[in-house]
């Protein structure tokens, strides 16, 4: 069964499974159309009695999700003043797919950066496709850092060292680094990722729901003070997007094509460089 009440996704439900497919052209950019359309999907999905897996992918090959609007960013308050909610609102949306009773697995087969990297880290797994898949946190280069819980949950699965590496280095990480890292479950050829997730979403289909949620509250308990320190991170991602290096750094990046399909799928080195010689 398909719904089609969605602007920016599609879901299918079949068999225990919900499949729910990004579709944000051009660059799947986690704007308000997904982010919305993410929150009435993930909701759905929690209160159906017969959906037992949630599997997120796309329809883009070049994107997962490309990251969060950068215009969104430029324009939210700082913390504690009126319409900062907004940045609670997305984790809330991002959150649910740790929380749902549901098991929830991201299948990432091309660019997953920024916010939609926070979207996957949220799911129970991630699974990566080699030579497609390709993972960053790149908040800092435009002098925030990742504040849709990124620079919590990253130390929480790769350990301090290494999310700091991601999250200060900026670079891109393909599939096979980033589960040598811990970052994704498994690295996977992109002719068996399909269905090496469809087996899997279709076993774990196979046992009873409350099962399923019972097994999420026990391994949960490893996210004591989650959600501690998620709202410490909204205060601290509102307090780096009002310095004035990140307000000249979103602004040059978003004037010589951040979010353009052409230079997100150049990789973002280069625009580090222009940034750093402002």
């Amino acid at each position: 069964m398909t719904e089609n009440s969605y602007s920016a996704l599609a879901v299918m439900i079949n068999n225990g499974i919900a499949k729910i497919t990004i579709n944000n052209p051009p660059i799947n950019l986690f704007d308000d159309a997904l982010i919305g359309d993410l929150d009435q999907a993930g909701q759905t999905l929690n209160d159906r009695p017969d959906v037992k897996v949630i599997v997120i992918e796309s329809a883009n090959p070049d994107f997962f999700i490309a990251h969060a609007d950068v215009s969104i960013i430029q324009q939210l308050p700082p913390a504690g003043a009126a319409g900062s909610e907004l940045l609670t609102a997305f984790h809330q949306v991002v959150d649910r797919f740790r929380k749902t009773p549901k098991a929830t697995i991201a299948k990432i087969e091309g660019r997953c950066r920024g916010g939609g990297s926070e979207l996957a880290l949220a799911c129970d797994m991630r699974f990566a496709a080699i030579g497609k898949a390709v993972l960053s946190q790149p908040e800092v280069g435009l002098g925030i850092i990742p504040g849709g819980g990124g620079s919590t949950r990253l130390p929480r699965l790769v350990g301090r060292a290494r999310a700091l590496e991601i999250i200060l280095g900026c670079s891109d990480f393909d599939a096979e680094l980033a589960e040598r890292y811990g970052y994704v479950n498994r690295a996977l050829p992109a002719d068996k990722i399909g269905a090496f997730v469809d087996k899997l979403a279709t076993r774990i289909a196979g046992f009873p729901a409350e099962t399923i949620a019972i097994a999420k509250e026990a391994v949960g308990t490893q996210d004591a003070d989650l959600e501690e320190d998620l709202a410490l991170e909204r205060q601290l991602f509102l307090r780096s997007a009002h310095t004035e290096s990140a307000k000249l750094r979103m602004s040059k990046a978003m004037s010589v094509g951040l979010q353009t399909e052409s230079v997100e799928k150049g990789g973002l080195d280069g625009l580090w460089d222009f940034l750093d010689n402002l």
